[in-house]
């Protein structure tokens, strides 16, 4: 029982980390209502591949090493956000074409590069390193984590309703487990809802540009502050 309790928690934090708005749903939205379900899930598996790439990094210790180098920290910021922009401008183009009339269902052809789009975004996106830099390690180290009780306000009277082991197989197979729900999930919902609302595909085309272009504006106004104060 306490096997399947710890499995259901690593399937909670998978969902967690993958189900909140932000750069990786944007682009798995653009992909699956653009060009189908199979390139959403595509897309998915791009930034599941990252937090793998992650996982094994922060197993080894690698992942801590960048919280030592402000410099480094910036550079990555830097970078994605040059990289949101530009696929923030791929996106605007899809939501342009997807007003166009097509025959039948049929979705826009793909281009292949959802996997690898997703996989660059993720490796360079500071929220997935800061993460796997502070509850990723939690997660890998031996130990309990008492999940109830870090709720605010009725934290203290769940303490110890649900403790989970932490660094065991269950816990981190259940994270990815989650993920992988996720991925799966996600584009089939919205490729559905595309199929009953004629004008779902531009309109998550337009906001998953909108987001992406967000997200790219603020990454490099803040390595452009951290950058700066390293150089002051």
């Amino acid at each position: 029982m306490s096997t399947l309790v710890t499995l259901g928690a690593g399937v909670v934090f998978g969902l967690a980390l993958a189900a909140p708005p932000g750069p990786m749903n944007a682009v798995i939205a653009e992909e699956a209502v653009l060009r189908g379900r199979f390139a959403g899930f595509r897309a998915g598996l791009g930034a599941a591949t990252a937090d793998a790439i992650f996982f094994v990094l922060a197993y080894v210790g690698v992942v801590a090493v960048v919280e030592s180098f402000p410099l480094l920290q910036g550079v990555m910021v830097a970078v994605g956000g040059v990289l949101m922009l530009y696929f923030a401008v791929g996106a605007a183009q899809g939501a342009r074409a997807s007003f166009r009339p097509t025959s039948g269902e049929e979705p826009i052809a793909a281009e292949g590069k959802g996997f690898r789009k997703a996989l660059v975004l993720a490796l360079t996106n500071p929220y997935q390193v800061l993460f796997w830099l502070t509850i990723g390690v939690g997660l890998l180290q031996s130990g309990e984590l008492d999940v109830l009780s870090r709720l605010p306000v009725v934290g203290a009277d769940l303490a110890g309703t649900l403790v989970v082991a932490t660094g065991s197989p269950a816990l981190i197979g259940g994270f990815f487990l989650g993920v992988l729900v996720w991925v799966l999930g996600f584009p089939t919902g919205l490729v559905a809802a595309e199929r009953r609302i004629e004008a779902f595909a531009p309109i998550v085309a337009v906001a998953s540009a909108f987001v992406l272009a967000g997200f790219g504006v603020y990454f490099l106004y803040d390595a452009a502050t951290t950058l700066a104060a390293l150089g002051a």
